[in-house]
């Protein structure tokens, strides 16, 4: 997978068994390794405070996506997916943060910021499907 592009290249129908045969999971995790590794370039008073909070909303995307899908039901699994997603914006802010810092350059910022978008469309597309699959499980059921 090429850092910052989501796969297309898997099969659409691939039988998805466990959180990390998701595709958004996947691109995540793959973002989180990105901003782990760039959190150590950052000066040390830093430890506690900006590389804390980026870790922990990085963090926070692959969890969120795993414990949803954990869960029993879609809404409860597309509630998580919510807060992955707004950890993916905050994410976005912190960038920021570190560019107006001088901590990244602006080369750097623009390849994350671009991977954290594109992460950002995978959970949508993840939402969106896990809705189309609540509503036709909820068409097939009849009543007793």
């Amino acid at each position: 997978m090429e850092i910052g592009k989501p796969s297309t290249s898997r099969l659409a129908n691939r039988r998805i068994l466990d959180f990390t045969d998701l595709e958004t999971w996947k691109f995540a995790r793959t973002l989180r390794k990105e901003l782990f590794l760039v959190a150590r370039s950052f000066p040390q008073e830093e430890r506690y405070g900006l590389v804390s909070q980026i870790k922990r909303a990085a963090s926070s995307v692959t969890a969120n996506l795993a414990e949803g899908f954990g869960r029993y039901s879609y809404q409860e699994n597309i509630q998580f997916c919510r807060q992955s997603r707004g950890s993916l914006y905050e994410l976005r802010d912190h960038l920021t943060a570190a560019l107006d810092a001088g901590y990244i350059s602006e080369e750097k910022y623009r390849a994350l910021d671009a991977i954290a978008i594109s992460a950002t469309r995978l959970v949508n597309g993840y939402i969106r499907a896990t809705k189309n699959l609540k509503n036709s499980s909820s068409m097939t059921k009849r009543p007793l």
